[in-house]
């Protein structure tokens, strides 16, 4: 006898031949894309909100079978006007095991992952806890943080440097249509302008004034993004906007009842199953003898036993070197192996001795080893030290932290999965900088088997350094570019990186955010999972939505590199646990972008075979499917997500002419009004050279180190299209940093620093500029000849002239 409907779960096998249950009742067939068309339905076992909150997981970090090696989960290509007919779906009734989205960390069986799990994920859904207890406004600057002028944090509210002059706003009440404008000065704050909306209210409706101003808040219509706090109004990037535009802003004023609304269908998500926080006291068990560190006099050493899937010329000798380092600093002298013969399985069992004792390694000490080739008959030939390395031919290298996560010498015997060597201008074989996991790819890695010895009869433990870190603690906080400094690989230790971060903390949310992209860099480098900046990045992101954002799709557009993949999903789903609300707007984003990829692998596809009107049509064939249309629309902007991309405008979208075909979709969204026009950019593929080139219908590009320049030009402008995104993200926050110094010692050039974010490998979005010309476009016009044009040193200051007369 069947059980009731939700007693019940369709499971397929996916892409990469796993059985997935589809707990998401919402996914398309398109997107989940089953191996063959097969679906079974199974009894469901288990929680099923925890599993569908884990599927959701897998999808974002991009650990579900269905995802790409781009980004989100893919759609498959987009159906053609005239597609092959489906297999019938087979429906069957079965009893099977079924593997979770996230059981690649699971199957890793690594203490130190299951650790680390275990302890942000307490540590995550804490600060979701508190969250849920905040207050309206509290909750507002958490969802919905300010964006002020840079100068504005330096300045302070009511500063008397604030400029004084008159602005006409445009107000509008939540719910209701009917709007005022009226004129207020630009050192007024919100909740004088408010003040004067409700006045103005009262007298148009002959109304006796019993609103209160503190019970609203105003919202730029149209956007995700909220004026409230005790800032003059020319301080916020709206009014500023406005300001410099020409523009009046418009807003609404929305009741505290709404806000509320909204922090209560965020603060109360289906519950997690969660641990219990009280545990009944364990058993007492006799403590385990272990041996000091520093007790051991005698000298380190290490058994190189074999290698495995080496490939190298027969002609040539194998030799491991091997190295002590503490950061970037050799310990002692490297050692070498003996020569052993090509073959597939070298073996050595040999026995390596390094110039140091057990007792002075360092807590954070690494070996290091690299395995090379020697031509055999250069070796005669080696007189200089020159001739000698171009001898050597690199194959692959690997490091291993001496110490577990658990402080404990690391003993017995580990199979090292190596990573492949690439050439290096200094020569230098061993890449201490490099990773200390193993390459994931251990089906065609080459490896190396050694033995760590025991040293001791009893685990041996670095020793406590309590007093030492008493004087670290003691010493003042360090100003935030020096702390900064600290977390360069050369100060490997612990204990200064916690010193380091401490300093960090007093960054405000503006700061950290134009730090952030390199903070996400530094992690590549620390060597446990556990550490300080993990836990800042995620309190800060977990506290300010706008950090979280972009910290998640930081993480994400790097997934593809094996070396940091483990680190940043492991990171990325503890932040997915303590803002289970925010993965709703994660998914969307996603969805979104895998729809744009399936639709530039079309257009890419009917760019070679039919002409450009031809692909241009299928392309707005395929966005105008309902699938395509709910993707695409209602979302916000990965690239700032207080933008609300409402309604696709599919007549207005295109695509470039540029080797990749880069989208070019433009959104429409009628609670803006007339600033509601936005466009993005998607590229994905292979990157081209820099430079200026011509976009679709008289629009251009600009190159990567030029900000947009405002004007009355084309229509449209965009980023150049470099090999990585990153590159241009890199360039842009150099733009943003300058802009910001300017600003605070009163200089603004009105620069507009286009978005640009990174997705995944050469994969992300770049921000369409309105009402902008390119530098490619200015110089052409001013010259003549277009040989010459990008030699025309006067060309870019004479349309500045032209466009600020006087």
């Amino acid at each position: 006898m069947l059980s009731d409907p939700e007693a019940y779960v369709f499971t397929c096998v996916n892409q990469t031949a796993e059985q997935q249950e589809l707990e998401d009742e919402q996914r398309r067939l398109c997107d989940i894309q089953p191996f063959l068309p097969v679906l079974r339905l199974v009894a469901r076992e288990g929680d099923r909100v925890k599993k569908l909150i884990n599927s959701q997981i897998s999808l974002l970090i991009g650990k579900g079978a269905q995802l790409g090696p781009g980004g989100p989960p893919s759609a498959g290509p987009a159906p053609v006007p005239a597609p092959s007919p489906t297999p019938p779906l087979i429906l069957a009734l079965t009893w099977l095991p079924h593997l979770s989205g996230l059981h690649e960390f699971d199957s890793l069986q690594d203490p130190e992952v299951n650790d680390f799990r275990g302890k942000m994920r307490q540590f995550c859904e804490e600060a979701a806890a508190r969250r849920q207890q905040l207050g309206w406004e509290a909750w507002l600057q958490y969802s919905f943080p300010l964006q002020l002028e840079p100068s504005a944090r330096s300045w302070g509210p009511g500063t008397l440097r604030v400029p004084n002059r008159a602005l006409l706003v445009n107000v509008k009440f939540e719910g209701s249509e009917e709007s005022f404008t009226f004129q207020v000065s630009t050192k007024d704050v919100p909740l004088a302008l408010m003040a004067c909306a409700l006045r103005k209210k009262a007298t148009v409706f002959r109304q006796p004034l019993v609103e209160q101003p503190e019970d609203y808040t105003l919202q730029v219509n149209g956007k995700h993004e909220y004026l409230y706090g005790s800032y003059p109004l020319c301080q916020f990037q709206y009014i500023c906007s406005c300001l410099h535009s020409g523009l009046t802003p418009h807003l609404t004023m929305v009741h505290s009842s709404s806000i509320l609304a909204m922090r209560d269908e965020q603060s109360n998500p289906a519950p997690q199953v969660q641990k219990p926080r009280t545990k009944p006291p364990p058993i007492p068990m006799k403590k385990p003898s272990s041996v000091s560190l520093w007790s051991l006099e005698q000298p380190f050493y290490i058994e190189l036993i074999q290698g495995s899937k080496v490939n190298a010329d027969e002609r040539m000798k194998l030799v491991v070197q091997a190295g002590l380092f503490h950061g970037n600093e050799t310990l002692c002298k490297t050692v070498s192996s003996s020569e052993v013969s090509v073959c597939s399985e070298p073996v050595w069992k040999q026995r390596l001795e390094f110039d140091i004792n057990v007792c002075d390694l360092p807590r954070m000490a690494r070996l290091c080893f690299a395995l090379y080739a020697v031509i055999e008959k250069a070796k005669k030939a080696r007189s200089t030290k020159k001739k000698s390395k171009k001898a050597d031919c690199p194959i692959a290298w690997a490091n291993l932290m001496l110490f577990d996560y658990k402080d404990q010498l690391k003993t017995g015997e580990r199979c090292l999965y190596m990573w492949p060597s690439v050439p290096d201008e200094k020569g230098e074989l061993l890449n201490p900088c490099g990773t200390v996991r193993s390459n994931p790819n251990t089906e065609s890695a080459a490896a190396l088997v050694i033995f760590l010895p025991e040293v001791a009869p009893h685990p041996v433990y670095y020793p406590s350094l309590d007093k030492m870190l008493y004087l670290l603690c003691s010493w003042p906080e360090l100003p935030v570019l020096s702390a900064l400094e600290l977390l360069d690989f050369s100060f490997p230790d612990r204990h200064v990186g916690s010193f380091a971060i401490k300093s960090l903390r007093k960054l405000t949310d503006d700061e950290l955010f134009q730090y952030l992209l390199q903070l996400v860099q530094v992690l590549k480098y620390e060597s446990y999972l556990d550490c300080e900046l993990t836990k800042f990045l995620l309190d800060r992101a977990l506290a300010n939505r706008r950090i979280g954002h972009f910290l998640f799709w930081h993480l994400r557009s790097e997934m593809h590199v094996p070396s940091v993949s483990l680190r940043f999903g492991l990171i990325m789903e503890a932040y997915c646990r303590g803002s289970t609300h925010h993965m709703k707007v994660l998914m969307k984003q996603g969805e979104a972008l895998s729809k744009l990829k399936a639709l530039n692998d079309v257009v890419k596809v009917s760019s070679q075979k039919t002409t450009k009107p031809q692909t241009k049509e299928l392309m707005h064939l395929c966005m105008r499917q309902e699938t395509y249309l709910e993707a695409l629309s209602h979302l916000q902007s990965p690239l700032d997500p207080s933008t609300l991309l409402a309604e696709v405008c599919v007549e207005q979208c295109t695509f470039m002419d540029s080797k990749m075909k880069p989208l070019w979709v433009m959104y429409s969204n009628e609670e803006a009004g007339s600033d509601g026009a936005v466009g993005i950019i998607f590229k994905n593929g292979d990157g081209e050279q820099a430079g200026p080139r011509e976009d679709p219908g008289g629009q251009g590009f600009h190159t990567p180190c030029h900000a947009a320049l405002g004007g009355e030009g084309d229509p449209a402008g965009g980023g150049g299209l470099l090999e990585d995104l990153r590159q241009d993200m890199l360039t842009l926050q150099m733009i943003q940093l300058m802009d910001i110094l300017w600003k605070q010692e009163g200089l603004d050039l009105r620069m507009t620093p286009y978005g640009c974010l990174s997705t995944g490998d050469r994969t992300g979005l770049i921000e369409v500029v309105l009402h902008s010309d390119t530098i490619a476009n200015i110089q052409l016009n001013k010259s003549n000849m277009a040989a010459t044009a990008a030699f025309n040193k006067d060309a870019l200051l004479n349309w500045l002239k032209s466009k600020n007369p006087g």
